[in-house]
């Protein structure tokens, strides 16, 4: 499967940027990591087949992910955004029975898109 990500950019703080992936084949959970400069990949947000999602504490209420799997396609609204969310976001999807929050159990990843917030 491969996932081909749009939609980074550059926003000031408390604007609003939203994420697309596309897959090439359907998996059972697609989601959206990030990885700062000299920081780990982490886990943002992820959304299972049957709709269940999960947010890291950092998003929780301000990021909200969505799919249409008709299209193989997620997406990632992101609200309120501070400059600590500024990040390479990177689209996920693994064929795992629950959403996974640890990148290197992930099955495939897309190639990475650059959100920059500026204070």
């Amino acid at each position: 499967v491969q996932l081909q990500a749009y939609g980074g950019g550059l926003v000031q703080a408390g604007g609003s940027l939203r994420l697309s992936c596309v897959a090439s084949g359907r998996t059972n959970n697609m989601g959206w990591f990030r990885q700062a400069p000299g920081k780990e990949r982490d886990f943002v947000a992820g959304i299972a087949w049957d709709d269940s999602t999960k947010y890291s504490d950092s998003v929780k209420s301000r990021f909200a992910i969505s799919r249409d799997n008709m299209k193989n396609a997620v997406y990632l609204q992101m609200n309120s955004l501070k400059p600590e969310d500024t990040a390479v976001y990177y689209c996920a999807a693994d064929n795992s029975i629950i959403i996974l929050t640890t990148p290197r159990m992930i099955d495939y990843w897309g190639q990475g898109t650059q959100v920059t917030v500026s204070s």
